[in-house]
């Protein structure tokens, strides 16, 4: 019986497919179920049921997960004891980033990381600001910086890069481009463009809505504060952004603050509170990187 088995077993288990299974350790699906059957060879028993679309654990497979999470969490410790005693960092570290996100620090953050500790390897990947949370939770992920609304998720470790309030992108010779602010209701009947939701720009924007009880009319969504900006200056709808991510545009758009919103949106980095030597080696780099 060897670790990568029983990686492979807790992969298929956790996933419920061979291939999300053979995505997340790195090899073939053909691998994997080679690996898998052997294990079970060794074993003398079936550790899962192939017979539906999903795989299933059999009684034996249920019985074997927690020992073979447990003797792989042996394992890394091992590894981990030597590697701080030896000043070494290995093994990977998964970074979650919210969609359109393009924050100069945070590219400064991992450079300099990579420098430091070139045996980790580093992932970066774009998703919703709720999913990731998710996945921080469940260990899938490591590190993520995420979008939020008023306040950051409980039972994780988290660091506030940002909070400030929404504004308005309004088209030049629109109606409202000469106010000097708007509230929610200002703009109730009007074509609204506006993160998707999950993001922590969208949620801020939502809660004021339903604080006031209005309804917007969310003609278009984008992820990319660059995509709102476009489509607003040419006229399709009303952007909405944070005050920061409006600012280079005031050449082709007039930016009118959002009074009145019970929650800022907030711009953070979240970790679980049992992180790794690796996380615990980036924190530091991204609180230099963002000034904090």
């Amino acid at each position: 019986m060897e670790l990568r088995q029983l990686e492979y077993f807790v992969a298929v288990a956790d996933e419920s497919n061979f291939t999300r299974a053979a995505e997340r350790v790195h090899i073939s699906q053909s691998g994997v179920s080679a690996q898998i059957r052997q294990l079970e060879k060794e074993l003398n028993c079936e550790l899962f049921d192939r017979s539906s679309r999903v795989v299933r654990l059999t009684p034996a497979g249920r019985a074997a997960l927690e020992p073979a999470r447990h003797a792989l969490a042996a394992a890394a410790g091992v590894e981990q004891a030597v590697d701080e005693v030896a000043g070494l960092l290995r093994g990977h570290l998964t970074i979650g980033m919210v969609t359109g996100c393009t924050i100069t620090p945070l590219f400064a953050a991992l450079e300099k990381f990579h420098r430091s500790h070139p045996g980790v390897e580093v992932m970066l990947r774009e998703s919703s600001s709720d999913l990731m949370v998710g996945e921080v939770r469940s260990g899938t992920i490591d590190l993520a910086l995420i979008g939020a609304a008023g306040s950051l998720p409980s039972g994780l470790n988290s660091m506030t890069i940002m909070s400030e309030g929404l504004c308005a992108m309004v088209p030049v010779g629109h109606s409202l481009d000469r106010r000097k602010s708007l509230s929610v209701n200002d703009i109730a009947d009007q074509r609204i463009i506006a993160m998707p939701a999950g993001t922590g720009l969208r949620t801020a924007f939502d809660r004021a809505c339903l604080a006031h009880g209005v309804e917007p009319v969310i003609a278009l969504e984008a992820s990319a504060p660059d995509a709102i900006v476009e489509l607003a200056a040419r006229g399709l709808g009303i952007g909405i952004l944070s005050m920061s991510m409006a600012d280079d545009h005031r050449d082709r758009l007039t930016v009118v603050p959002l009074a009145g919103l019970p929650d800022p949106a907030l711009l953070a980095v979240v970790w679980p509170e049992s992180a790794g030597p690796a996380v615990r080696a980036l924190v530091p780099e991204l609180e230099e990187a963002f000034a904090l």
